[in-house]
């Protein structure tokens, strides 16, 4: 991967790292409408993968393999926050979603049942479930944006973040912490199996036993539960 003046060569570089292009590209596509380009994310993870070359620093104490890794989904993330594609109405209706949630959670002291959450928006319990499936089009970026990107994420050095940073982060990190842990169990274990085991919602439902699109309602309801407990 190195050239004999010990810098990287970009061409090996792509060669040995696109196949981790395409799998992150392709694990993401489908968590996103049927709009977006696979091919345009994998661009996006090429030229954070490039990207690396120019950051990356070995003395970090960080594996190149891990860097790029966090790097390559990173340039997806941002390719897709660049469109804004998610329309006004369903970030309204998530918004309105995650403030029903709020309000009950208050009144009952307890995460609210679906019914309960369907009977506070004057939905029908079948009108509920659409709106989860069209609000969780976007829950990629908005998970990421509440859990991915903590305050002072970013900063490589502990030792030069604020000191009131790195407690906001930290209180902010407990926070989800126990805002996942309140979750009903089955939404908790989607959570577990989406972001930690990289399953897809197809293979979720197969763990389930229940459909694709039942799964994307759970979580898009975890994370609306999530989300709310955090601004609250």
């Amino acid at each position: 991967m190195y050239t004999a003046e010990g810098k990287i060569n970009k061409n090996s570089l792509i060669e040995q790292y696109y196949p981790l292009v395409r799998r992150q590209a392709f694990n993401l596509k489908v968590k996103l409408p049927a709009g977006v380009d696979v091919d345009d994310l994998i661009q996006a993870g090429v030229e954070g993968l490039l990207g690396c070359v120019d950051r990356f620093d070995p003395e970090s104490g960080v594996a190149f393999s891990t860097y790029a890794h966090q790097r390559i989904r990173g340039a997806m993330i941002d390719e897709l926050r660049s469109r804004d594609w998610l329309p006004r109405s369903v970030r309204r209706s998530g918004r309105e979603l995650e403030q029903s949630i709020r309000r009950l959670e208050q009144q009952l002291g307890r995460m609210p049942e679906e019914r309960e959450i369907a009977a506070e928006l004057g939905m029908e319990l079948g009108d509920y479930h659409q709106l989860l499936l069209d609000t969780n089009n976007g829950l990629i970026l908005s998970y990421d944006e509440v859990v991915g990107e903590s305050p002072g994420a970013e900063s490589n050095d502990a030792e030069e973040a604020e000191p009131e940073a790195q407690i906001g982060a930290a209180q902010l990190k407990l926070l989800l912490m126990d805002a996942i842990d309140s979750l009903p169990e089955r939404e908790k274990l989607v959570m577990t199996l989406y972001y930690q085991e990289e399953l897809n919602l197809k293979e979720i439902g197969a763990v389930l036993d229940v459909t694709e699109s039942r799964v994307s309602q759970l979580h898009s309801q975890a994370i609306k539960r999530i989300r709310s407990r955090v601004a609250a």
